[in-house]
């Protein structure tokens, strides 16, 4: 009857609007999450690009700075394998959105650390005239590093169900062939974060720590001083509200969706709720049968070599191209933000395009992933040739007649003092550099044998300086300005030459990440999808993000020629380092980690052909035993 089709034809306008609707949905959760990726991406790049300004504002080593950076993953550690198994049980989406929420938190506890200290103090001979000597009360704020890791250790438990949770939802309710292109746009868009969160370093490095609370007239530091801090708070109460902002989708998505393959069923697949016993009792068989596959389980152990010469990079490059190169951090950030992150932007989304465009199995996928990385590697060996020589300090890298000393970390001590400051009761534990006209920069002005002064603020002169004048001839100025000597004119071409290396390999590297993070969905069951991906992120974080930046920082550190000193004693931040220790150390440990992983790289393609042969092999056999057994009918029947 015509009402009977009238109400059919109903019915299939509803079906076909709800799938529309539910449909809809899928590119809202993509949008929500690729916000989401790009507020905990510009979070963690930021907390990366203040590590210079953290470290000298609580007067800490590279390696307790390095503690602190990991005490993120140490956060993931805690919970990244129990919400990878589970949670893909339960409501992803809302799962997520607490995970903003905490993030948004422990960003907010860290910025607001600066808030609980007193006023930044730097030492200074200028200071030391016109005001008070700092005291040991003084020095009990630095011990309120520990809200710093504490509030970097809550986000890293927020991060927890974002990334392997977000990508299963997206692997099992987008189309087998599309799934690479989405994840290959969410991880380009994430890339905006970290270019937007160096971006966002270099601004508030540039803004002195207590800006609003001094007189920048009586600041005597500039922004390449090595004692300058910046606004380091600034940028993470700006991500904990992006942060804030970006949880709130995901309590509205629905727990799962049709998926995109399936044009005839429309329905909603009804999720079966499992026993949580029996969840509990399916985990650890699924972990050994998951770490029991060759082909995963090496590639593991690759990444994780490859994971800890990343997390080393990421954390030190900044500081590296300031002691290297003469760049103020702010610059480096800035760099870093719109020269190398638009370079691994473009990149893999490129990598994205070439999976989908060519449709490239999973043996293809990682021999593209291997072959990118290995160019990469190349090209990173050529960065130990674009080096700038030790600054002239005397004392420390020449001799006070100008010599360079040969062996400085042995007998520098012994060269600190010379015959034209012996008598000016200096202290070796002062660092307020000054600059001579010759280009020899000295720890202090008393170190300069200087017994005069004129100017204000930064614009003071020291004069008469008797360190000066025994060194050069007669008649050429015994004066010194405040500041560090700037480095020699051809270290700019040398740094310009790093950066067009440094892009290039970023650019090149990034081609092969879609690829090689498809191969670790591929290479083992769909079920398994999820644990794969947490433990991948556990693993990694775990040997690699928690360890990387301490050992990386506790062998720059044996490269420091200057200490600071706390007020009531102790070391505190290293004011001067070796630069040319410095890069054979930081680039020497970089190349080592990674090419190490080759090694595992190239047995994981071997065992990949095999795998992904086999099934073709087997389907042959049984396709020529039917015909065999039908010759063999077809005899019996003659």
């Amino acid at each position: 009857s015509e009402n009977t089709h009238s109400k059919v034809l109903l019915d299939e306008c509803k079906c076909e609007f709800l799938y529309c609707l539910l449909f809809s949905v899928f590119q809202l959760f993509i949008v929500a999450l690729s916000f989401a990726y790009f507020s905990k991406a510009l979070t963690g790049t930021y907390m990366k690009s203040s590590i210079t300004q953290i470290e000298r504002r609580f007067d800490l080593s590279s390696t307790h700075i390095g503690l602190i950076d990991g005490s993120f993953e140490m956060g993931n550690l805690l919970f990244l394998a129990v919400v990878s198994h589970f949670g893909a049980k339960l409501h992803r989406p809302r799962l997520i959105a607490a995970g903003c929420f905490l993030m948004a938190v422990g960003a907010f506890l860290t910025g607001l650390t600066h808030f609980f200290m007193g006023r930044y103090k730097y030492d200074t001979v200028i200071q030391v005239f016109q005001n008070d000597n700092l005291t040991c009360v003084r020095d009990s704020g630095s011990s309120m590093w520990i809200y710093v890791f504490l509030g970097n250790a809550l986000r890293g438990i927020g991060e927890t169900p974002v990334t392997p949770l977000g990508i299963s939802y997206i692997d099992d309710f987008a189309k087998a062939e599309n799934s690479p292109f989405y994840i290959a746009c969410l991880q380009t868009i994430t890339l905006l974060g970290p270019m937007f969160g160096f971006l966002l370093g270099s601004y508030c490095a540039r803004l002195y720590v207590d800006i609003g609370y001094v007189d920048m007239e009586s600041v005597t530091i500039t922004p390449k001083d090595s004692r300058w801090v910046g606004a380091w708070w600034m940028g993470f109460l700006v991500s904990s509200g992006l942060l804030l902002i970006s949880s709130i989708p995901f309590w509205f998505l629905p727990r799962s969706m049709p998926k995109q393959e399936s044009e005839e069923n429309h329905e909603t697949p009804v999720c079966e709720i499992l026993n949580k016993t029996e969840d509990a009792q399916r985990f650890l068989p699924s972990l050994r049968h998951l770490l029991g596959t060759p082909a995963y389980f090496l590639l593991l152990c690759g990444n994780i070599l490859k994971f800890n010469a990343f997390i080393g990079l990421l954390t030190f490059k900044a500081k590296y191209m300031e002691q290297q190169f003469g760049q103020s951090a702010s610059r480096a950030n800035f760099l870093i933000g719109v020269l190398n992150l638009p370079a691994v932007a473009i990149g893999i989304f490129l990598g994205g395009l070439l999976m989908k465009r060519y449709k490239l199995s999973v043996v293809s996928g990682a021999k593209l992933s291997f072959a990118t990385s290995f160019m990469s590697y190349l090209l990173m060996l050529l960065q130990f040739g674009t080096k700038c020589d030790n600054i002239p300090i005397a004392g420390l890298t020449v001799s006070y007649n100008g010599s360079v000393l040969r062996q400085i970390s042995l007998i520098y001590r012994e060269m600190l003092f010379s015959e034209c400051n012996r008598d000016c009761l200096c202290s070796a534990e002062e660092w307020d550099p000054v600059c001579s006209d010759s280009g020899i920069t000295y720890i202090s002005p008393c170190m300069a044998g200087c017994l005069s002064s004129s100017g204000h603020g930064k614009n003071t002169v020291f004069h008469n300086c008797t360190c000066v004048s025994t060194s050069f001839p007669a008649g050429s100025s015994t004066s010194v300005r405040l500041g560090q000597c700037p480095h020699a004119k051809d270290c700019s071409r040398s740094f310009t030459s790093y950066m067009a290396i440094s892009v290039l390999s970023s650019f090149i590297n990034a081609l092969g990440a879609t690829p090689g993070y498809m191969v670790i969905i591929r290479c083992i069951t769909p079920e398994l999808k999820s644990l794969a991906l947490g433990i991948q992120t556990l693993v990694t974080r775990t040997l690699g993000g928690i360890p990387a930046p301490v050992y990386f920082g506790a062998l720059i550190d044996s490269t420091c020629l200057k200490w600071s000193m706390k007020s009531c004693g102790g070391r505190g931040a290293c004011r001067i380092y070796n630069s040319d220790m410095y890069r054979i150390i930081f680039l020497g440990l970089i190349t080592c980690i990674s090419g190490s992983s080759y090694f595992f790289l190239i047995a994981v393609i071997i065992l990949l052909r095999r795998q992904f042969r086999k099934p073709e092999k087997d389907t042959d056999k049984q396709e020529q035993k039917s015909l065999e057994q039908k010759w063999s009918c077809a005899d019996v029947c003659m």
